[in-house]
């Protein structure tokens, strides 16, 4: 039977042949050839277009066979095994689009798309718009810029299997949706190469589903989340009671079987999936004598129970009015305390894993406060966040530290444990972070060589993941505002850990810049828009994450004197190499082991990307992020960085009482700053 196609846009032309439904196996048994149309599946056309075809050894198809020479060996040699390119000029423009399943490797790739470029062109000849679909590959070339499209039907491919016989259809179906529904939270979220695989055991018998899906590696959290979920709802409509199947499109694929279709064990295992019991058959005249000594019992019980409640409940208002009153000029939302009073850990509990904090436990202190290790009863390590009483400052930051972290969850940021608001402590616990923060390994002359460039790589890319997250994917849109290299702490494996919300603010609705008179960071890694103006947005997290990135690179802080006869910053000294064409010389010289010299490169180049003077020319993260994984995407061309005029600091204090951390030896003084956009001539002999 000819699959349902939802939307009008998708293609319609030699529909009979190219989408025609897959018939797959009986419940139990195992697949065979002559059971299944085998791949390639094509979507030609569609004729309705205006593009029409092409004629044969055109300038078009010229074109094509330039990409086919390119793309299969750009998508393979990438991480993320996708790539897309562009060649020719219009009329005869073609944009193509390749991308391997996530459990392929490269060879597998390669090959599979230089496959699907000859099986496009022998299948659908002289077609100018083709979609072709392997097991293992996926690949579009067009001559309509495709990459515009934000509709998710557009051009999908349905794949449905024989109707279920052998189990009850309802059931099989609602394990489809867990399973489906499950893998594709998994690939939004949980995974940086947006792919993802999962497993169901179904009822009590030895039955298993499996079900894959995908997005393009380049979509955002929210988009593949949105992607995958509009192609989901199309189970109930197309997918009731079959076996098998799927819908493969441009942005995002699914598909399920009841056989393992990919490589390697799944990433995502569910428990077997049992039905709902049926109703229970009406009570017997023993059930209803049973029914009434349990009445007379819960007439006894019930006003004890409730009466214990109150109690409850009493003490719990008491909890949490005795929580809200440590944020007296900040508690604005009940959900707050609320998320706050989730959290909530006992002081005596802290005061065991710390030893009375005790200064044998003390990892370092700061603007906030004091850190010390623990250990709870279970073996948990923690590292606790205390802030000093004494001090009238940090209340305002715990809080937001507190509200903002509670609700974001990524890998490359630190994680929120708890909260203890006892005794007028201020306390915030996270787990333990064992090689502790980025600086002190980073700027120590010995220490340094823990981190050859495999590690030093891997933060970086840590890091630009937890600030896309932050900026693009997470549900609130957060700048950090303090992004610098003692918030970075390492795990055991020197996963980067992005920590020290105090400062963070959440963007609202459509809002992308903030102006604040309270300016409060660290000299040497914030934008000068806002130590110089007030001015942030999610780009002056990008100009710290610049500076992060060279001083990863170079080993050396952005501040002080690099050379005797010289005084000048670390941005202007990077820049200043690179113009000579020798920037090579200010690599980390522990990096001795033959570092691979373009991917370094590469980093330095994004890392001047991002400390541009204009902010409107730094680039997002999420491109950041693609910069980084591909080896086949053309950085933009560089402006000057943003300078730092020498001895001149801004405020480290306000009467509002924020702080500004300060390198050692250093010393603020405020001053007044020209907020004008008058630009800076440089002068150059002809």
């Amino acid at each position: 039977m000819e699959p349902r196609r939802p939307v009008p846009h998708s293609f319609a032309s030699h529909l009979a042949v190219v989408a025609a439904t897959l018939l797959l196996a009986a419940l139990h048994a195992p697949l065979t050839a002559a059971q299944e149309q085998p791949p390639p599946w094509l979507l030609c056309g569609p004729p309705s277009s205006p593009s029409g075809n092409y004629t044969e050894n055109n300038t078009y198809q010229a074109n094509i066979n330039r990409l086919s020479t390119t793309l299969p060996k750009n998508a393979s040699s990438t991480p993320i095994l996708y790539a897309t390119d562009s060649v020719g000029s219009v009329p005869d423009v073609v944009y193509a689009l390749a991308l391997c399943r996530g459990d392929t490797n490269a060879s597998a790739c390669e090959s599979c798309v230089a496959t699907a470029f000859r099986g496009a062109q022998q299948r659908c000849p002289l077609f100018k718009d083709v979609m072709i679909f392997y097991d293992l590959c996926q690949l579009r070339f067009s001559n309509r810029n495709f990459f515009l499209d934000d509709d998710y039907f557009v051009n999908t491919y349905y794949l449905q299997g024989s109707q279920v016989t052998s189990t009850p259809v309802e059931a099989f179906d609602a394990a489809v949706r867990l399973l489906v529904n499950a893998t594709a939270d998994y690939t939004a979220e949980k995974s940086s190469r947006k792919f993802g695989t999962g497993e169901e055991g179904f009822d009590k018998g030895n039955s298993k589903i499996y079900a894959l899906s995908q997005c393009t590696p380049d979509k955002t959290v929210d988009i593949c989340r949105t992607c995958l979920s509009t192609i989901i709802g199309q189970l109930p409509i197309n997918f009731n009671g079959t076996n098998g199947g799927g819908i493969f499109g441009v942005w995002c694929s699914f598909r399920y079987e009841l056989y393992p279709f990919f490589s390697g064990r799944p990433l995502l295992q569910l428990p077997a999936f049992v039905a709902t019991p049926p109703p229970a058959p009406p009570a017997t005249r023993i059930q209803e004598k049973s029914r009434n000594k349990t009445g007379i019992v819960l007439a006894i019980v019930m006003p004890t129970t409730c009466a214990l409640l109150a109690i409850t409940v009493i003490c719990f208002w008491r909890r949490r009015r005795s929580a809200a009153q440590y944020f007296p000029p900040y508690s604005t939302s009940s959900d707050d305390i609320q998320e706050a009073d989730m959290l909530l850990l006992d002081l005596s509990t802290l005061r065991t894993a710390t030893e009375d904090f005790a200064e044998s436990k003390m990892l370092g202190k700061g603007g906030f406060g004091m850190v010390y290790k623990g250990i709870l009863h279970e073996g948990q390590e923690i590292a606790v966040k205390r802030l000093c009483q004494s001090s009238s400052q940090g209340i305002g930051e715990l809080k937001s530290e507190l509200v903002l972290v509670a609700k974001l969850h990524h890998k490359n940021l630190v994680r929120l444990i708890g909260v203890c608001l006892q005794e007028h402590e201020k306390i915030l616990v996270y787990e333990y972070m064992p090689n502790k923060s980025l600086d002190t390994i980073l700027f120590d002359s010995e220490r340094k060589k823990e981190l050859d460039w495999v590690k030093r790589f891997k933060i970086i890319n840590g890091i630009a993941r937890g600030l896309q997250y932050l900026h693009e994917d997470s549900q609130l849109k957060i700048v950090h505002r303090d992004l610098k290299a003692s918030n970075i702490l390492l795990d055991f494996d020197y996963v980067p850990k992005i920590s020290d919300f105090g400062l963070a603010k959440n963007f609202v609705g459509d809002q992308t810049k903030y102006v604040t008179h309270r300016i409060a960071g660290t000299y040497g890694y914030m934008a000068p828009e806002y130590a110089m103006c007030g001015h942030y947005s999610i780009k002056s997290d990008v100009f710290s994450f610049g500076v992060l990135v060279l001083e990863i690179v170079t080993g050396r802080r952005n501040s002080g004197s690099y050379n005797s006869n010289q005084d000048v910053d670390l941005l202007t000294h990077v820049w200043e190499h690179w113009t000579r064409g020798n920037v090579m010389e200010l690599i980390d010289p522990s990096l001795s082991d033959h570092p691979p010299i373009e991917q370094m490169l590469k980093c330095i180049h994004i890392g001047l990307l991002c400390v541009q003077r204009k902010p409107a020319a730094r680039p997002m993260m999420s491109w950041v992020n693609i910069m980084l994984s591909s080896s086949t995407v053309r950085l933009p061309s560089l402006s000057r960085p943003a300078f730092w005029i020498q001895d001149q600091e801004v405020s480290a204090s306000d009467s509002s009482g924020s702080y500004l951390a300060t390198p050692p030896g250093a010393s603020y003084n405020s001053v007044v700053m020209s907020c004008n956009e008058a630009s800076i001539t440089e002068l150059f002999p002809r």
